[in-house]
Order: C-alpha cells, then structure tokens, then sequence
C-alpha cells in the first residue's frame, strides 16, 4: 500500500516534471521564432538599403549616360544642319569674298561647337564623379557602418 502510494507519487511528480518540461520547450519555441523574426527583419532592413543604394547608383548612371546621349543627338543635328546652310552657301554664293567668310564663319563654328559639346560632356561626367564621391561614398560607408557595427549589451563589455 505504502509502495502504490509511493510509485503514484513519483507518476504524478514525473509526470508534473514532464509538463513543466513541455511549457518551457514551448517557451522557448515562442522565442526562438521571436528571434528569428527579428533576424529576418534585419537582413531585410539591410537587403533594402543595399537596395536603395543600387537604385541611387543605376539612377545616376542612367542620368548620365541620357545627358550624354542627348549631347551627342543634339550634336550631330546641329552639325546637319550649320553643315547644310554653309553647304548652301557655298553653292549659291557668287561672291568670292562671300563665299571665303562664310568658310572661315564655318571653321570658328565648327571648332566652337565642337568645344562646346566636349565641355558639355566633360562636365557631365564630372558631375558624375562628385555625385559619387558625395553621395554615394557616404550612403556606402553609412550602410557598412550600420552593418559591422556590434551591438551593445552587459554581456559584450569587459570590466
């Protein structure tokens, strides 16, 4: 009797232990789904800056390379169309002196457009390149500072 009463009781303290032992295991899966919650947040915070970061600089090649097509368009029509009109000059001028003016016009239009359009494209890149070093460099650096940055907490620092 006193062996029944014995044996029941560690059932039922066994079997108390085996419930606290499901409650804590359920505890700690609660938690560990937290924390992986929280882990996919981050990368997810970090995969977008990296993101933002990617569309700024395919925004900034794109400006680029639109202004220096857009150079080189409106270059090559102004070229078809000073060509044109000293062309037509030259074939219906009957004045010689006319005609050597308008060459010489010609040449100091041609070699100041070229100037012009090269400046335009020289400036355009760099325009390009301190936007980069400005903009870009610092959204880096701000973005790996975040990344490899450790975090704070008592049991991190040494006393």
């Amino acid at each position: 009797m006193v062996t029944e009463l014995l044996v029941s009781l560690l059932l039922l303290v066994a079997a108390g232990a085996l419930g606290l032992v499901f409650r804590q295991l359920h505890g700690c899966r609660v938690m560990l789904r937290t924390v992986n919650t929280h882990r996919i947040a981050a990368r997810s915070a970090i995969q977008k800056r990296r993101m933002d970061l990617m569309e700024v600089r395919n925004r900034t090649k794109l400006l680029e390379e639109t202004v220096s097509g857009g150079t080189s368009a409106v270059e090559k029509v102004h070229k078809a169309i000073s060509s044109t009109t000293f062309g037509l000059i030259d074939l219906f001028s009957r004045d010689e002196d006319f005609r050597k003016n308008a060459m010489k016009a010609r040449t100091t239009h041609d070699q100041t457009s070229s100037e012009i359009y090269s400046a335009v494209r020289t400036t355009n890149r760099a325009l390009h390149i301190l936007a980069d070093t400005l903009i870009i460099s610092k959204v880096e650096k701000r973005i790996i500072s975040r990344h490899t940055r450790r975090p704070r907490n008592g049991d991190d620092q040494s006393g």
